[in-house]
């Protein structure tokens, strides 16, 4: 259920978490993924932005309805069927608009979120990103990004085992750790 239940799952996971665990502090929770699952992210910062103290989103996917338009025909096929979204963006934009983060920025609270994507992206296309960019800023909402200038690696660009990569998920560590004060947290790559 692409950008749907699934959503719900997460956020289920985490208060199962925090209600069977006890190592699990309620106030010290972030949230992050790359491409869906920064849309995963996302959507649960909108959704129940006071359940997170912060969250990252890398190359989330953002705009499902941009996604359409370059994606191939095959991949469009893919989320009209049921156990995705069940209709295609021309049957049904509102859907695929509700399940979209840059359709739903203006529902960010305060909860600080740093996003990143890179141009030459192949997997979500910087124009899916640029619109929640845009889209956050808006609604005036208060948030950190950055737009890597064709970085080797495309999609992958933050998860390699380079030097870059590692100094990159340094940054993303950092950012987390301000917000939910880490025992030991990272010092350098």
């Amino acid at each position: 259920d692409y950008g749907g239940l699934e959503v719900e799952d997460v956020k289920a996971c985490r208060d199962y978490m925090i209600e069977s665990y006890d190592i699990v502090d309620e106030d010290r929770v972030g949230i992050m993924g790359w491409s869906h699952g920064g849309l995963i992210t996302l959507m649960n910062l909108f959704d129940y932005g006071d359940d997170y103290q912060v969250g990252y989103a890398g190359v989330p996917v953002s705009d499902l309805i941009a996604r359409m338009g370059y994606k191939t025909q095959g991949y469009r096929e893919l989320y009209s069927v049921d156990y995705h979204i069940g209709k295609t963006a021309y049957q049904d934009t509102e859907e695929y608009k509700r399940r979209s983060p840059a359709w739903q920025a203006h529902k960010l609270d305060d909860t600080p979120l740093l996003v990143h994507t890179n141009t030459n992206d192949s997997d979500v296309g910087v124009l899916e990103v640029e619109h929640l960019i845009k889209s956050l800023k808006a609604a005036n909402k208060d948030f950190e990004y950055q737009i890597y200038e064709n970085i080797p690696g495309g999609h992958t660009f933050d998860r390699m085992d380079t030097n870059f990569a590692r100094g990159v998920r340094l940054k993303v560590y950092r950012f987390l750790g301000e917000e939910l004060n880490p025992p030991r947290p990272f010092s350098n790559v």
